[in-house]
């Protein structure tokens, strides 16, 4: 058996186009919005209208069995800004959560509204987080009832850090059908376009990725058709039956089983990040002249950005594990996806932290981007589940045991 780590043709060719759009369109707007802190449209339809934000793009990109063009996409555009790469792939956090729990005729009614079109491209949302609730999903106090004689789903309650909330066309919804079951108990629900009650508010004024939309959602009763829950009802039923019995079985709940699919893939958004502010400082570092020379010729600046980039490689090869993993259907039985998610989110915080130690005040400043990745940077230790989350993930994978 051959093994290689060399890309195909079409992974090369792949990589280079999202390069060369994060270069050219997406890097000379990204100080822009970040000053402004609002959606970057023009960007977004500059992306549809070449095919690198739409359902055939993402489908291709989910389609490669090696799952690791998804990872290369999203370390390409993530390196040209994080802000407006978070604008243009945080449409696909929704997307793969109807594919972890939708139905085939599902996907192909919902997931093509998530995009809209090349000439009115459309954003799309994944509601999780709460106020009380974030890395704890249990604790989730959204609510979700059935009105059998309407066949309708009635959703009330409040979500929290919600990107692209209220603004998206499709709204994906994880809410509590069974609250005693806690996380074994929550399904997810298509809000389509239009629909009443649901109500975005209180944008949210953040620290990076400024040029993504964030914001709170409240569901005030907030009624969708029967279908629009994702897997079907006897789905629902089957899971939740097992799940009162205390049996266990299926793909689990349905915030966690989108997350397992997306931290890889999260994972190359901060790896991204990381080799920006690594690429920015080597270049800095050899142009930048004290004490009669330039700076990378002394062994604190130099010996920084070996690790830095020890690191980046080691990462890489890391998420492509694990994308690998998820793309084949294969056990995360040491917690892979939670590593690579853990291990770039870190990295991406230190990598961009030592750009602007090496240089120095001039870092501090707005003058040069890596002020802006740092910034950027830090989320990822955050969202999607904190750095500690990740450990106890993996703590559990490795020991067999319930760690708290």
């Amino acid at each position: 058996m051959v093994f290689s780590l060399e890309l195909d043709e079409e992974q090369r060719e792949l990589r280079d186009w999202v390069h060369g759009f994060a270069a050219d369109v997406v890097r000379p707007a990204a100080a822009e919005w970040d000053e402004r802190e609002e959606t970057p449209w023009p960007v977004i339809r500059e992306a549809a209208k070449i095919g690198l934000y739409g359902f055939e793009s993402l489908a291709e990109l989910f389609g490669d069995p090696s799952g690791i063009s998804l990872q290369i996409a999203n370390e390409e555009l993530f390196w040209g800004d994080a802000g407006i790469g978070m604008a243009l792939f945080g449409t696909s956090l929704a997307v793969a959560g109807i594919f972890s729990s939708g139905t085939p005729d599902q996907l192909a009614e919902w997931v093509p509204q998530c995009f809209g079109d090349e000439s009115d491209p459309q954003l799309a949302a994944f509601c999780v987080s709460e106020p009380q609730a974030g890395s704890d999903v249990a604790a989730m106090r959204t609510r979700a009832r059935y009105d059998e004689a309407r066949d309708e789903w009635v959703l009330s309650g409040q979500k929290a850090w919600i990107t692209n909330g209220g603004i998206a066309n499709i709204h994906v919804v994880v809410a509590s059908v069974d609250p005693e079951l806690g996380s074994r108990g929550q399904a997810a629900f298509i809000v389509p376009p239009g629909t009443r009650g649901l109500e975005g508010a209180r944008k949210i004024k953040k620290l990076g990725l400024r040029a993504s939309h964030t914001a709170d959602v409240f569901l005030d009763d907030v009624r969708v058709p029967g279908h629009c829950l994702l897997g079907g009802r006897e789905k629902l039923d089957a899971r939740l039956a097992r799940a009162r019995e205390g049996t266990r079985g299926g793909r689990g709940q349905a915030a966690m089983s989108t997350f397992e699919v997306s931290r890889p893939t999260v994972g190359a958004q901060a790896l991204g990040i990381a080799r920006a502010a690594y690429e920015y400082a080597l270049e800095y570092a050899g142009d930048r002249e004290a004490f009669g020379r330039p700076i990378i010729e002394n062994q604190s600046i130099a010996f920084a950005l070996a690790d830095v980039r020890t690191e980046i490689e080691a990462c890489r090869l890391l998420i492509w594990q694990a994308a690998w993993m998820a793309r084949n259907d294969k056990t995360f039985d040491a917690g892979q996806g939670s590593m690579s998610k853990l291990r770039a989110g870190e990295l991406a915080v230190s990598a961009t932290e030592k750009a602007i130690q090496v240089l120095g005040g001039a870092g501090y400043s707005r003058e040069h981007p890596v002020e802006r990745m740092y910034r950027d940077a830090k989320i990822y230790t955050i969202f999607e589940g904190t750095s500690e989350i990740q450990r106890l993930v993996i703590a559990r994978a490795i020991s067999g045991r319930h760690i708290r």
